[in-house]
């Protein structure tokens, strides 16, 4: 696998997980770990830091030859 490739899936990936925690915001989906019950801010953190992670590999991926 090749480093563009690499950073390419791994771009893709983080768009995923941003775009679930955006629908589950949207469609009030609830997320229970154990006893607790996951907040909606936890999503929106979340969908910042995909939403980051997703831009810098795929700029990453475009430098790379």
């Amino acid at each position: 696998m090749t480093e563009k490739l690499y950073l390419i899936i791994s771009s893709v990936i983080f768009a995923l997980i941003g775009l679930l925690h955006l629908l589950r915001i949207i469609f009030q989906w609830p997320a229970i770990v154990g006893a607790w019950t996951v907040p909606f801010v936890l999503s929106v953190g979340a969908i910042i830091i995909a939403g980051i992670l997703t831009v810098w590999a795929f700029r990453l991926s475009r430098t790379v030859v």
